[in-house]
């Protein structure tokens, strides 16, 4: 699963691809509450390694705490489409970092305050 924000900068992606494919090629990606597809074209990318990597700036913005599907793909004259990468896009302004065990999605973060205020003690007579 990717990881990205609600930022309107441009982020970096970076995926593992089915096939390395030539530029340009197209990106669509699905709200899955909303139903609603956007698709952009790719004009640059790069390969790091493994690692096919790009930068988008998404219009209209990714709304937080929702899952997108994500769908890579080159288009024929004739309309096929030949897949590149498919994955999921899970969209929060958390700092998440699944390697560090204190930098872990929080799904409550902010919303609970825990108070330690009181005073437990009692006297007996």
């Amino acid at each position: 699963m990717i990881i990205l924000t609600t930022s309107t900068a441009s982020q970096l992606l970076s995926v593992i691809p089915r096939t390395y494919t030539s530029i340009p090629f197209k990106m669509s990606i699905r709200d899955d509450s909303t139903n609603i597809t956007v698709t952009y074209i790719i004009a640059a990318a790069t390969t790091v390694g493994n690692y096919l990597q790009f930068n988008q700036a998404f219009n209209p913005v990714l709304v937080k705490n929702h899952f997108y599907d994500i769908h890579l793909y080159t288009e024929t004259a004739s309309g096929y489409k030949q897949d590149i990468f498919k994955d999921r896009i899970f969209c929060t302004d958390q700092d998440v970092n699944q390697l560090n065990e204190s930098s872990h999605y929080k799904l409550n973060e902010g919303q609970y305050i825990h108070y330690n205020g009181f005073n437990n003690t009692y006297t007996v007579r």
